[in-house]
């Protein structure tokens, strides 16, 4: 049977994790729109939105942004989740590592969605890309190790 003081300690847990997870998400969210904005203004994000016929406006300031919040609240929930599950002991690292598992899926789903060109797609994406899952890899975990009294 569960007492009234155990209940409240479940509810304590429950309401710290979510108060994680939203940092971490708005965090790795802003991190990843950051990068995405900065890259978009460089002659090579030009390049290559003229060559697709890509309007880069909306998406560096709206989807980038929504993008960076999925794939922060995805990487965010699995790093408060299974941390001691994953690999190596630093914060930054395991971060890392889900933030470049997700990368992987978004690369290999775009290909699949899209088969004509992949090879070109899936490396001039992937490019572009490392900078952004690493900076939202990065922002996570350190933040994450704050939160939890690290460095």
């Amino acid at each position: 049977m569960e007492t009234q003081a155990t209940g409240r300690s479940k509810q304590q847990r429950s309401h710290e994790f979510y108060k994680k997870l939203f940092k971490l998400t708005g965090a790795g969210g802003a991190a990843f729109w950051i990068t995405d904005f900065v890259f978009s203004v460089s002659p090579i994000a030009a390049e290559y939105n003229a060559a697709f016929s890509i309007s880069y406006l909306p998406m560096a300031l709206v989807e980038a942004l929504v993008g960076g919040l999925i794939i922060g609240f995805c990487v965010s929930y699995f790093l408060l989740r299974f941390f001691d599950k994953l690999p190596t002991k630093n914060p930054i690292l395991k971060a890392l590592i889900l933030s470049f598992v997700a990368m992987l899926m978004i690369e290999v789903l775009s290909t699949l969605v899209n088969p004509n060109n992949a090879s070109v797609y899936l490396l001039i994406d992937t490019g572009m890309n490392v900078p952004r899952f690493l900076a939202l890899g990065i922002v996570v975990g350190h933040l994450y190790d704050k939160l939890n009294g690290g460095a």
